[in-house]
């Protein structure tokens, strides 16, 4: 029992013993310390700054391009609707600043204006490729300068293409495929059936089929969700198989049963925009903002721009490495420029 009292008696006070015989007040510790603090920083900061985010819709008239684009960000940009009389394809350029709770996005969407329209439509992907090429040039341009100023800079670059097909039910068609191959390359891009509720379900599987085939066949390359994310992995390699998406755009209300939802009135009853079942429109939109959004960002500067970039160098004269095989300063690279110019000359 000695024992035991010594041991007891010889009990170390912790922090609360203390701070109460000398009156002290305690603070309790909120919020994180040390560097695993680093990653809310950057949120925070993000979060100041704002996001961007650009978007190409490209299709023919009347496909409702605008009306989906309304209804992924649940607003109205109230867009006039396009003419079918357009001699040429053109492209219209609009930027928003939206704001969700404290979250700031500047949207850029750019949409083509009478493609398909024209009888010769052999140059309807031309405006198209022009102004993908404009955007990396201007980001290029940017980047050579002395005194960059890429704080300030509003980066154009289209991070997707969101390529809007007719529910013909049938194929895609040659200006389909003309296009598609002639920019796939330089951005990523999501294939759409548009105004999918005009083909039964039976019909739009074999669609779905038929157009990933002759994707394929023609060596067309879409973007991909990525795996290599166990915490997506599992969801982007199911979405993948869902593409093209069907999709249907709307931002009217219509009541069924006791609960309003965004959908299209019929005589046969309400299609719900946002009833899986019903469309992919949730598919979409949870692949583009909510999981992949800065994945296309990513996949635009290292690949498409990059792509852009090294082919520009090249063509001024520069290389990584001399006639020797060993790599080059940029010093060396200069001179060899300067030297196959005055051969040139």
């Amino acid at each position: 029992m000695a024992e035991k009292a010594m041991c007891m008696s010889t009990q170390i006070p912790d922090d609360e013993d203390i701070q109460r015989e000398n009156n002290v007040r305690g603070l309790t510790m909120l919020g994180h310390f040390g560097f695993e603090c680093l990653p809310h920083q950057l949120v925070n900061r993000a979060i100041q700054k704002g996001f961007s985010f650009n978007i190409l819709c490209v299709g023919e008239t009347g496909l409702g391009k605008s009306t989906l684009i309304d209804a992924l960000f649940n607003t109205n940009l109230k867009e006039k609707k396009s003419s079918h009389f357009n001699s040429n394809v053109e492209l219209k350029i609009r930027t928003y600043e939206l704001q969700e709770s404290n979250v700031q996005l500047k949207l850029t969407v750019v949409k083509t204006v009478g493609y398909g329209d024209q009888m010769n439509k052999e140059g309807s992907y031309q405006p198209i490729v022009g102004y993908l090429d404009a955007q990396f040039e201007s980001y290029f341009q940017e980047e050579l300068k002395i005194q960059r100023s890429f704080v300030d800079y509003h980066d154009s670059r289209v991070h997707v293409c969101l390529y809007f097909i007719s529910p013909t039910g049938h194929s895609l068609k040659s200006l389909d495929l003309l296009t598609l191959k002639s920019i796939d390359n330089k951005v990523n891009i999501i294939p759409l059936i548009a105004k999918a509720d005009a083909i039964s379900k039976n019909d739009l599987q074999k669609f779905k089929y038929k157009i990933m085939s002759e994707l394929v066949n023609n060596d067309i390359q879409i973007y991909q969700f990525p795996t290599n994310d166990e915490s997506t992995a599992q969801m982007n390699s199911s979405m993948n198989k869902h593409l093209p998406f069907a999709v249907v755009g709307c931002i009217d209300e219509v009541k069924v049963g006791k609960r309003m939802v965004r959908g299209r009135q019929y005589p046969w009853g309400v299609l719900q925009v946002d009833n899986e079942n019903h469309c992919d429109f949730v598919k979409l939109r949870d692949m583009l903002l909510c999981t992949n959004t800065e994945d296309l960002k990513e996949q635009t500067h290292t690949q498409h721009y990059e792509r852009y970039r090294c082919f520009k160098l090249q063509k001024i004269g520069f290389t990584d490495v001399g006639p020797d095989n060993q790599p080059v300063s940029y010093r060396t690279s200069l001179s060899i420029l300067k030297e196959s110019s005055m051969r040139r000359q």
